[in-house]
């Protein structure tokens, strides 16, 4: 799986680290490869704007540290940041015309621990607006082009991120993840896109979409790039009363371990009708290589899981519709002018500031919290949440990871599912259970298609269960033994 498409792509930063420590390798020349890739690469439209000053006073740091023997953890990771997670000085419009021009007074936790170990960011990325979506059609400054077919989706919300990465733009990036939006476009683009449990990471400086939902999750070109990010990101936060305080293992030593004894759940609801063949043979695939690598197969059953898209539709644009109740016009943001009194203002500034789907969501959000419906609907989305996660733990007594499809079809084209909203909230029904469980998940290249597009599968397990995750999904990154049944094993730019 070392297929690179792009001349002149950044390396895995596993691949490059060596040559970085060693200082065969400069970070500031990596970081002006990088923004010169970024600027060539416009047309994806992947980034929302590169800080090009800070990104090289910040690799002439790390240089430095280099040079004195001191070098951070992740020292020379070019990376890139989803305009949702806040950075000092920077903007973060979170894809949305209500947040043109406001700029962040803080860093993000997760942003600022990657930096105090030397990784370097270079651009915030293109998003669907307020992370709603799931295909980067949604935001305000345009749409984001997948890399391997600019006529194709590169999967949303956290399209802008996978398209830096897999262009070779970016070693990896960050990206977040509320039903499914780091992992759904991992999957269309053919990189590696890692869900933490709920808690891993801390979500201080992450604008909420869904607060019981959301998490910081990684884009990389590799699994043990994204292991080793998480085990920086990883741990506490004072200013994250969600954060857990669980023991933080050291993820990137996962990644050479053995699979032998592991057990790999396989949910029959995961490969029913509705699954392109490709991506049904390519699951196939990759449960026997795990078997052959001395896993464990065990059929399992999610009897709850048809009824995910659902649950985390009613519950998501529940918690939207209080969220984003504070773009009001009155604190920060857009401000509707010549309106006459304070409701005016607020009508017209939500009407000017948000995009047809984020009013879509606090519609039905509102809808389903009114005294009319709310038992109807929400409370009873709350009970199902519950019989999911049950449903998790009952599979979890048996197997150790939960394998299945990223998604039901490889990337579609621009423009094809915009006219219809429940086709394209369908994209993401394997990836909704596991945030409603607050569990973590990866979706990893897993070959193309008939068409040569990317096809992702996913590796969902047990709540603080990363090290299992990642042991297994090294195991399927790693190059066959034998040919597969899949036309190539070869997945996209890792």
């Amino acid at each position: 799986m070392s297929r690179q498409p792009f001349p002149d792509s950044l390396r895995d930063y596993s691949a490059v680290r060596e040559d970085i420590l060693s200082g065969a390798v400069r970070i500031e020349t990596l970081t002006e490869q990088a923004l010169r890739r970024a600027e060539r690469d416009a047309g994806l439209n992947a980034f929302t704007c590169l800080c090009r000053d800070q990104a090289l006073e910040d690799a002439a740091a790390a240089d430095r540290t280099v040079a004195a023997g001191r070098p951070g953890r992740l020292a020379g990771l070019i990376l890139a940041v989803k305009d949702l997670i806040a950075m000092e000085g920077l903007p973060t419009t979170c894809g949305s015309r209500m947040l043109e021009g406001y700029v962040s007074p803080y860093t993000a936790t997760a942003v600022r621990r990657l930096r105090s170990e030397g990784a370097v960011v270079v651009g915030r990325t293109n998003m669907d607006e307020f992370g709603m979506g799931s295909s980067n059609e949604n935001s305000a400054f345009g749409p984001v082009r997948n890399p391997l077919d600019p006529e194709r989706t590169p999967g949303g919300s956290s399209g802008g991120s996978a398209a830096a990465v897999a262009s070779g733009a970016v070693m990896a990036a960050l990206g977040t993840d509320t039903g499914g939006s780091v992992r759904q476009p991992a999957a269309h683009t053919g990189t590696v896109g890692l869900r933490p449990t709920y808690g891993r990471v801390s979500r201080h400086g992450l604008v909420a979409f869904a607060s019981s939902l959301d998490q910081i999750g990684t884009l990389s070109r590799s699994v043990e790039d994204a292991a080793r990010m998480l085990e920086v990101m990883a741990g506490p936060d004072p200013l994250d009363a969600t954060s857990s305080g669980e023991h933080v293992p050291r993820y990137a030593e996962s990644v050479g371990r053995e699979v032998t004894g592991l057990a790999v759940g396989l949910p029959r609801e995961f490969l029913d009708d509705g699954v392109d063949p490709d991506i049904r043979a390519a699951v196939e695939n990759a449960a026997g290589r795990l078997e052959r690598a001395g896993g464990r197969l065990v059929p399992v059953s999610l009897p709850h899981a048809p009824w995910g898209i659902a649950t985390y539709y009613l519950i998501c644009t529940a918690e939207a519709s209080s969220n984003l109740a504070r773009y009001d016009g009155a604190h920060y943001g857009l401000r509707a002018e010549e309106a006459e009194g304070l409701d005016a203002m607020t009508v017209r500034t939500r009407h000017a500031g948000f995009g047809n789907e984020v009013k879509r969501r606090i519609l039905l959000g509102t809808y389903v919290l009114s005294a009319g419906y709310i038992e109807a609907y929400y409370r009873k989305a709350l009970k199902a949440r519950t019989l999911i996660v049950r449903d998790f733990d009952e599979v979890f007594r048996h197997c150790d990871v939960v394998l299945g499809p990223t998604t039901p079809t490889t990337a579609f084209r621009l423009g094809e599912k915009t006219e219809d909203p429940m086709a394209m909230y369908l994209s993401d029904i394997f990836t909704v259970t596991a945030p409603l469980a607050g569990l973590p998940a990866v979706s990893i290249p897993a070959g193309l298609d008939r068409n040569g597009l990317p096809v992702g599968v996913q590796l969902t397990g047990k709540r603080f269960g990363e090290e299992d995750l990642l042991a297994a999904a090294a195991c399927l990154e790693r190059p066959p033994a034998s040919p597969d049944a899949v036309s190539s094993s070869e997945g996209g730019p890792a």
